[in-house]
């Protein structure tokens, strides 16, 4: 019995912990992830955790074909031991050059897509210059030909101007004839003549001529100034007037505004015998003229 524990003894391994002891022992049964089971010469048991050990117990242990796999991963490997990592190479890369510096025109002008958009600034400078002209009652063809050559300071200059007013027709000197009337045996005193005009005739009424730009043409102005032709009959000033409205595709007579809204209006003119309605935009007035008929 004696015999036994001395040689139980003469075959325990001693361990190396991490705090500077040391225990001895065998082994028992297989080893886990956490710890290892170990009996004692005493013929004790203790469980020992892999992290109690140190690195000559570790690789001790690695020796052992119980523990080799549990033990590795705690094993350090010295520095010269380690595989040295390759020198990192720095490689010559293909840089773009950046472009020459140069005005926004220049750089717009260098490329195809700038060209475009340079294109549709260009046009859309000389449908500014139509717009001007239809605006401020100018010639169509001379603000747009100064918005081609002047891209725009032209239509800028055409707008800052006043719109264009045609003068009114010089009316035509009808000769005067002077008629005296004398009274038998009285002198016809100076003040007394009577001058009267060869074909002079009451003036009719003069029209009124609303245009864009110096009014604005909504549902509100429509109202207001045209009131009387709303109605199936006119009465009063608007019984002998009539509306004629200028747009942009033609000229309407208007008998009548059968319908108005936010955007537009319908207006009845006559078609031969018939009457035929009409959707008139108010965005396509360009003028509307109040006359009154003629006699």
């Amino acid at each position: 019995m004696w015999l036994c524990g001395l040689l139980t003894t003469a075959r325990a391994e001693t361990y190396s912990l991490a705090d500077g002891t040391s225990i001895a022992g065998d082994i028992v049964g297989n080893p886990t992830d956490a710890k290892m089971m170990l009996r004692q010469p005493d013929n004790t048991y203790t469980n020992i955790m892999w992290g109690q050990l140190s690195q000559d117990s570790f690789r001790q242990l690695a020796n052992n074909p119980k523990a080799r796999a549990f033990v590795e991963p705690f094993i350090e490997v010295p520095e010269s031991e380690r595989p040295h990592k390759p020198a990192v190479q720095v490689k010559e890369v293909t840089r773009l050059e950046l472009p020459p510096k140069q005005s926004f025109f220049g750089a717009l002008a260098s490329s195809s897509v700038g060209m475009l958009a340079l294109l549709l600034i260009y046009v859309a400078n000389i449908y500014a210059g139509f717009e001007v002209a239809v605006v401020r009652a100018r010639p169509k063809g001379l603000v747009m030909g100064v918005a081609a050559v002047l891209p725009i300071l032209g239509p800028a200059i055409f707008l800052a101007m006043p719109m264009y007013v045609e003068p009114a027709p010089a009316e035509a000197q009808v000769p005067v004839e002077t008629a005296t009337f004398a009274v038998p045996g009285q002198p016809v005193p100076a003040q007394e003549a009577v001058q009267i005009s060869a074909g002079s005739s009451p003036k009719p009424p003069a029209g009124q001529v609303f245009q864009r730009g110096q009014f604005t043409f909504n549902r509100r102005f429509i109202e207001t100034k045209f009131a009387g032709f709303f109605g199936e009959s006119r009465t009063g000033a608007d019984a002998n007037s009539v509306l004629i409205i200028k747009m942009t595709s033609g000229e309407l007579h208007v008998e009548r505004i059968t319908r108005i809204g936010t955007s537009d209006m319908a207006v009845a003119v006559a078609a031969g015998e018939a009457r035929q309605e009409i959707t008139v935009p108010f965005a396509d007035i360009q003028e509307i003229q109040l006359k009154p008929k003629a006699a």
